[in-house]
């Protein structure tokens, strides 16, 4: 399964390899944009897209971005919270 993670395109870092500076979570990180620069290179600063191995692959708008993010924090408890009684119901075995 493919996961794209939104990011926000903050600057063109290189036009000719089309590539530009995401921000994924507060992490900033170089990607392509040429799956989503339609026109000038310039216009994608700002823009939202799903990141997904160094790609923006698509250009998502900011509300379903947060949506996005707010679901991926869930998993992230969510998993947190498995390894948690997993590590608990370990610790009750060793005592039987």
């Amino acid at each position: 399964m493919c996961l794209g993670i939104p990011g926000q395109i903050i600057e063109i870092t290189d036009e000719a390899r089309m590539m530009a500076m995401a921000e994924v979570s507060g992490v900033k990180r170089e990607v392509n944009v040429s799956c989503i620069a339609t026109g000038p290179i310039g216009d994608v600063v700002g823009k939202w897209a799903l990141i997904h191995v160094g790609f923006a692959m698509s250009e998502i708008d900011e509300d379903e971005a947060a949506k996005t993010l707010e679901a991926l924090r869930g998993l992230g408890e969510a998993e947190e919270t498995l390894e948690a009684m997993a590590a608990g119901d370990a610790a009750l075995e060793g005592r039987a």
